[in-house]
């Protein structure tokens, strides 16, 4: 959508008292933790932009609160797996050898929207230490949440997600659906019986870049929408519009205790 779309399908402009006040209507409150995931364009027009988002994000939850977002560097993946555009055969050793490795401050997210590769990048933020999947944050809370990430499960206990369960964050969908909901990949990585598949990322090891292989699940969003709906229905949700947004706001740990349950149940039927 270009910016002019955006100004002609807003009636006011969105500024960063007008989203803090839209933030606390929609239940967040000062000191919470909050993972959100957003969609800049969705919010209408924005008086500086992702600035202003974040700016509203960090005054709505106040100095005892913390903000998390996923900050993941999918372009970090085996490219024999990439379908969306493939590279040629012939390429794909060379991208072995060569692919930048990981790094936390250098390595930009991709295809997480203007606002987390904003905010991985804001004073004070800290960030997990994953190639794939790593998680931003900011406040009271962020460099407890952000200092372990185990390298698999990618979206396991031992990560941002795992930290964030335990300390009874909430979720916030910001103008996006439940397929961008990472915190269902958790249920995912708590299901045992789930398929595994082999993946590789570049990242430092003894003080070296290598190409690291691993084995994790097989981690797929394709039915998180239905699952969110199931949610909806049988849990306790906020509804409301940040701006133009249509949002949601939910507690991570009802939220993925009911996907391991539901996925259980419906994952392959």
């Amino acid at each position: 959508m270009s910016e002019l779309d955006i100004i002609k399908n807003t009636k006011r402009p969105n500024t960063t008292q007008s989203l803090v006040g839209d933030l606390k209507r929609i239940g967040i409150k000062e000191g919470d933790i909050v993972l959100v995931h957003s969609s800049l364009s969705s919010i209408g027009w924005v008086c500086g932009e992702e600035v202003g988002v974040i700016d509203a994000l960090l005054e709505a939850v106040g100095k005892n609160g913390t903000i998390c977002m996923p900050a993941h560097s999918s372009g970090n993946s085996d490219p024999a797996l990439w379908c969306n555009p493939p590279v040629p055969k012939d390429w794909i050793e060379v991208i072995y050898e060569n692919m930048p490795a990981f790094n936390r401050e250098k390595t930009p997210t991709r295809g997480m929207g203007r606002v987390p590769e904003c905010f991985r990048k804001y004073p004070g933020s800290f960030r997990s230490d994953h190639p794939q999947t790593s998680f931003a944050a900011k406040g009271k809370f962020a460099k407890e949440i952000t200092k372990e990430h185990v390298l698999t499960p990618q979206f396991g206990k031992e990560t941002p997600l795992g930290r964030m369960y335990e300390l009874d964050a909430k979720v916030l969908l910001l103008g996006v659906e439940y397929d961008s909901c990472t915190c269902f990949h958790m249920a995912e990585a708590l299901i045992e019986s789930l398929d595994k598949v082999k993946m590789g990322a570049a990242m430092m090891e003894d003080g070296k870049r290598v190409w690291k292989w691993f084995e994790d699940i097989d981690y797929d969003n394709e039915d998180f929408n239905k699952l969110g709906a199931d949610f909806e229905r049988h849990c306790k949700i906020n509804n409301g519009l940040i701006g133009n947004a249509a949002s949601k706001l939910f507690d991570i740990r009802s939220g993925i205790d009911y996907a391991v349950t539901w996925l259980k149940t419906n994952r392959n039927k």
